[in-house]
């Protein structure tokens, strides 16, 4: 009693099925690894501001008086934070700071032409 059919049907069942688990396992192995590492960029953008070294340097010419300088410098940062979405009270700070600067230019130059 030679049965041909079963056995030959059996081991492709097992081969198709092993290539599909295999398919599933890699698609998804991909599709975490994807995840990862966006989420790794993510979190490390987010938790180092970009531009401290020319936000510490505008504070300085800031406090010393050279505002266009600061602005200068500010701008340069507001412009790297645009590039990064998860910065936004960064942002947010540096805008209120450029506001507040060309405002104290503009004071000066008016009580310039007073006196």
């Amino acid at each position: 009693m030679k049965d041909d059919g079963s056995f030959d049907f059996l081991f492709y069942f097992i081969k198709v099925n092993s290539m599909l688990y295999f398919f599933f396992l890699l698609l998804s192995l991909l599709v975490m690894i994807f995840f990862i590492v966006i989420l790794a960029r993510a979190v490390s953008q987010w938790k180092s501001p970009i531009g401290i070294g020319l936000y510490v340097e505008a504070l300085r010419d800031e406090n010393n008086g050279h505002f266009e300088e600061a602005i200068t410098a500010y701008e340069t940062v507001l412009f790297q934070c645009k590039k990064n979405r998860f910065q936004g009270v960064f942002r947010n700070k540096i805008i209120g700071k450029v506001k507040l600067l060309h405002t104290i230019i503009d004071y000066n130059k008016s009580t310039r032409f007073v006196r």
